[in-house]
């Protein structure tokens, strides 16, 4: 099985460290399994420095999108383009999104887009305000996800 986990901020890496390690763990025992590791922002990023990874026990980003904009729809397009480029040149059969980030929902489409499973670590978390940006991209990415996985047992109660 191939994975491909997306991470799109500095704190998205330290809600997939535990997944990285399992899946490494995985390997040891002869498992089928592999991941890539996605970051939508650029290689350069001052928040991304070694003692992260090291800190975290696990590798640095396999691939650096280095998408970056302020406007919210150009960031969408952007990241979606090169996430598109990404999983055709390294197909998986997985896509795991993190949180409530653009970056968040625009891979989750562009997977779903592709016929990927999606999963959503931190999904169901609800403000129920559509007019915040966040609110809405929690809203489309649990959407198109098959596996929805909640931060917390709260969510689930909403």
């Amino acid at each position: 099985m191939k994975i491909t986990i997306v991470a799109g901020a500095r704190p998205n890496f330290m809600k997939i460290a535990p997944i990285t390690r399992a899946i490494e763990a995985a390997r040891g025992l002869g498992k089928s399994i592999s991941y890539r590791l996605v970051y939508t922002g650029r290689r350069d990023d001052t928040s991304l420095d070694a003692s992260l990874f090291s800190d975290l026990d696990m590798k640095a980003p396999d691939v650096y999108l280095g998408v970056e904009s302020s406007n919210p729809t150009s960031l969408a397009a952007g990241i979606m383009i090169a996430f598109e480029q990404e999983l055709t040149e390294n197909p998986a059969h997985v896509v795991l999104v993190v949180d409530d980030l653009t970056a968040t929902m625009s891979c989750a489409i562009v997977a779903k887009k592709q016929g990927i499973k999606v999963a959503h670590l931190v999904a169901g978390t609800r403000s129920f305000d559509m007019k915040m940006p966040k609110e809405v991209n929690r809203m489309i990415t649990d959407g198109v996800s098959i596996i929805c996985l909640p931060a917390a047992w709260w969510p689930t109660e909403i």
